[in-house]
């Protein structure tokens, strides 16, 4: 079940509230807790806040901080976003997403407005939050001043965007429709959506098209003279009062704002008498422009009457006025109680409430993005800090990781290496390391020394180790990082840019030794991919598996994948798919793959398959059109080393894609090789996977 929606629109003013108002009240109806989230709010003045937020959380009574309902203003994101920091906020904006979703039973998710700077890139924006909250969404558009070929057409476009994307659309909302074209919007609509779409129009209503002469008023920053306590009133039209009164009276309407110079007492005085009066239609409020407002004679008689509009004063010209005032859109807000009611009244009456909440609570998302994907890891590693061990701690890479996971709070570090000379190079790099926080340890010099090579020597004695090569093994940083994970004075460790992989994983093998059932060690590689994350094996231990082995990586590769929230839909790559190929290499695959369906019949499986066939659905389905997996394999497993080895890098360089790992599998205790041409995201990553592994999960 899902735990969110996300309302979204092409453009300014479609009227959203619609929909988060009344999925708000059908939410409370069947569920506790329902937060409002909205990621981007409108740049404000300080001291004041965002309406929208303040309209739900004050008419529903959410027991929600006004700070957890929002992330960023406008300008920031477009600020963020010009020093090419889109990613970073992708990440705030899940972090206080999942933030409300672990502590509320469901979240209405508003999209941005389409108001100001940064239109244009906004629809985008919206679809790339949708997709990485991973949860569905609802399309609304406003069918005001549109030809309605062209409305229907775009939404259908717009749905195909969210679609594409791999965000479910529920369904498509046309707002603000004139009476005569509802059914004709619906059934155009429904003929250019899938059937599990949901098509629904609301027509256009005048009151919620009517804006107040509160919203009037600060919008003209107007001070408020007379009637304060009747600012809700809303406004059908405008009149300007410029010509004599006897004839400005004949073009009174019912809810009429009238719009005149602060200096026309007459006007004003006819007007508010005509208010009184059974025989003109009732006003909504006055308007004074040009700075004046009414003498005090004048204001005393106003003050008398029986009944009186209110009546608000500005600087500008009458012509100004005039304008400003046409181009205010209405707004929903709280003390507006009647525009409320009229909201979800219109939801009710057009929008199948329990048939969205239906469709909501049978919406299962199996998208996991890259971005959501690493957001997960930081979430798992801080759930329980561990100590990792970096023996290599005299490398800039290592530093710069280093400095980044204590930033962040994630683990425990003890560097390995002369302190003095780490200190000297976090120092050139202009690294704030909080040294209180980190051990920094020369192996021969530590307490710990001697215990370790007695320890070692009890170890590897059978195998012709004396003392004094026990003292050495434990002056080598490998050996002695090692060592510190097997006494339990570390829970893991990571190492290899300054090693080779032998040398980083020789020590493992010898005394911290693989997992009962597990003979072989193998790496996975978690390919996050701009729509997906894959998990490739092994592409960094094993040269030339058995069929033996290929099982086995594939039933670790697949725990491992659970492990981190990817289900595993394994293929077993070569370059035959099915039954047509033929050769020692193939056969080899197809024995593997049998061995995995044997010892694991749980997993879906595939192999022999070809790598397009195994990505591709469209290529999947032509290939191996009644196979579970194809098209939409997630753990990939490679015949062989030079295979997996070169076509990690090849994805890794071509499509931009980020590699983290490797991660290895089926040790006691969690080790990990990096690369010599790792990165220091390669470091920092494979430090919390490593962090991960140490808290016992099945890989």
């Amino acid at each position: 079940m899902t735990k969110g929606i996300y309302i979204a629109t092409l453009e300014a003013h479609s009227g959203k509230s619609i929909l988060s108002i009344g999925l708000m009240q059908h939410a409370l109806g069947i569920r506790p807790k329902v937060a409002y989230f909205r990621p981007v709010i409108e740049d404000l003045p300080d001291g004041e806040r965002d309406n929208h937020i303040d309209t739900m959380l004050s008419y529903f009574n959410l027991e929600q901080p006004y700070d957890s309902a929002y992330v960023f203003g406008r300008s920031q994101i477009i600020a963020e976003r010009n020093a090419g920091r889109e990613i970073e906020v992708i990440d705030a904006i899940i972090a206080q997403y999942k933030h409300l979703e672990a502590h509320y039973d469901f979240v209405v998710v508003e999209g941005s407005d389409f108001l100001g700077e940064g239109t244009v890139f906004e629809f985008d924006f919206n679809v790339t939050i949708a997709k990485n909250l991973g949860i569905p969404a609802l399309l609304i558009r406003s069918g005001v001043g549109k030809n309605m070929e062209e409305f229907a057409g775009s939404l259908r476009l717009a749905y195909h965007s969210f679609e594409e994307e791999d965000v479910q659309v529920l369904a498509v909302v046309a707002n603000k429709i004139m009476p005569e074209n509802l059914e004709w919007v619906v059934e155009e609509l429904k003929a250019l959506m899938p059937p599990q779409v949901g098509v629904y129009a609301v027509p256009k209503i005048e009151l919620l098209a009517q804006p107040t002469i509160k919203e009037i008023a600060e919008k003209l920053k107007a001070k408020v003279l007379f009637g304060g306590d009747l600012m809700t009133n809303r406004t059908g039209s405008f009149a300007v009062g410029a010509m004599q009164l006897r004839h400005f009276l004949t073009h009174l309407k019912n809810d009429c704002l009238v719009i005149t110079p602060g200096d026309r007492a007459d006007i004003i005085l006819g007007v508010l008498q005509a208010h009184l009066s059974v025989n003109y239609p009732q006003i909504a409020g006055i308007v004074l422009t040009g700075g004046l407002e009414p003498e005090e004679p004048i204001a005393k008689l106003i003050e008398g009457l029986s009944a009186v509009v209110p009546v608000i004063a500005v600087q500008e010209g009458t012509f100004e006025v005039v304008n400003k005032i046409g181009n205010i859109k209405p707004v929903i807000y709280a003390l507006n109680r009647a525009k409320i009611d009229a909201t979800i009244a219109a939801f009710q009456a057009h929008i199948p409430g329990e048939e969205l909440m239906d469709k909501l609570l049978a919406y299962e998302s199996k998208l996991l993005t890259p971005r959501m994907f690493q957001f997960s890891l930081i979430q798992k590693a801080r759930k329980a800090r561990k100590k990792i061990v970096l023996p290599e701690g005299t490398d800039p890479r290592i530093l710069e990781a280093s400095a980044r996971l204590l930033a962040m709070d994630l683990v425990d570090l003890v560097l390995l290496g002369d302190p003095g000379v780490i200190r000297q190079k976090a120092a050139e790099l202009g690294l704030d390391i909080p040294w209180q926080h980190i051990e920094v340890i020369n192996p021969t010099e530590d307490p710990r020394y001697e215990d370790y090579a007695q320890t070692y020597y009890g170890l590897r004695k059978h195998k012709n180790v004396n003392l004094d090569m026990a003292r050495d093994a434990m002056a080598d940083v490998s050996y002695f990082g090692t060592m510190m994970i097997y006494k339990g004075d570390a829970d893991g460790m990571v190492s290899g840019a300054m090693h080779t992989t032998q040398h980083t994983i020789l020590p493992a093998l010898q005394f911290i030794k693989t997992k009962p059932g597990v003979s072989v060690v193998s790496s996975v590689f978690f390919m996050c991919l701009p729509d997906r994350v894959s998990v490739f094996g092994d592409c960094a231990i094993n040269p030339n598996p058995s069929a033996e082995e290929l099982a086995e990586i594939a039933i670790s590769s697949a725990r491992s994948s659970q492990a981190f929230g990817i289900e595993p839909r394994i293929a077993m790559l070569s370059y035959s798919s099915g039954s047509s190929g033929k050769g020692v290499d193939v056969d080899r695959v197809r024995q593997a793959t049998e061995l995995v369906r044997q010892l694991r019949p749980d997993l879906k499986i595939e192999g022999p398959i070809q790598y397009d066939a195994a990505v591709d659905p469209l290529v999947g389905k032509s290939k191996l059109p009644q196979s579970e997996v194809a098209g939409q394999a997630s753990v990939l497993i490679f015949p062989d080393l030079n295979t997996g080895n070169n076509t990690y890098k090849a994805v890794q360089r071509e499509t931009g894609a980020m590699a983290i790992g490797p991660m290895l599998q089926g040790l006691n205790k969690p080790v990990n090789d990096l690369s010599r041409g790792c990165t220091v995201d390669d470091v920092f990553n494979t430090v919390v996977l490593t962090a991960i592994q140490a808290q016992g999960i099945d890989a």
